[in-house]
């Protein structure tokens, strides 16, 4: 389970295909990958090229030590959250784009492909376009949201509903691994898309 969706979208740039792979991809399991067209499954496998590099990366782990001994293997989804989060409010610093505005017309373009995109990911539109969920990344109370409507979704006691007490009380060391984390990130994202073409 990996939801740092903000990240996920940014990184496939303007490739639309891309953008709908990587969006998708936690959603679509084996053959299932085959129903959609090449540019889409280039995204999917970008999406798995880039949690892998994420889950491996001694930066990531880093922030993860800091979790793991309350949170268990939730502490990567924690971090992933984090991370979004410190995208969002940094906006400005990697995209010239308004996070508003990147925001309605991600959306627009999912809706506009709603009859691909598989079922379990329509269900989360639903409420992730209403309430703005990319947008409220950029606040610490959406982010708290965010956490309280993941822990209310697990099956297993997860504690993530007070994952923002560690995100307040050690901001500024997760904040630093992100922006340390974030351009090795990017350009591994852009040579596996050099790749992928």
């Amino acid at each position: 389970m990996r939801v740092n969706y903000l990240a996920h979208l940014y990184l496939s740039g303007d490739d639309e295909g891309l953008i709908i792979g990587n969006f998708i991809a936690d959603a679509v399991k084996g053959k299932a990958t085959e129903s959609y067209s090449a540019e889409v499954k280039r995204g999917i496998i970008l999406h798995r090229f880039i949690d892998d590099f994420t889950d491996h990366h001694p930066v990531q782990k880093r922030s993860r030590l800091r979790l793991v001994e309350r949170y268990r293997h939730y502490s990567g989804v924690l971090v992933d959250i984090y991370y979004d989060h410190f995208l969002a409010k940094n906006w400005h610093d990697y995209s010239n784009e308004l996070l508003t505005n990147y925001t309605t017309r991600v959306y627009k373009m999912l809706e506009n492909k709603s009859n691909i995109l598989p079922e379990r990911i329509n269900y989360m539109l639903k409420y992730m376009i209403p309430q703005n969920w990319l947008l409220s990344y950029a606040g610490l109370e959406g982010i708290d949201k965010v956490l309280n409507g993941m822990s209310r979704r697990t099956k297993f006691e997860s504690h993530m509903e007070h994952g923002i007490e560690e995100l307040e009380l050690y901001y500024e060391d997760f904040e630093g691994e992100f922006r340390e984390f974030f351009p090795l990130l990017q350009q591994f994202v852009a040579d596996k898309i050099s790749e992928l073409k």
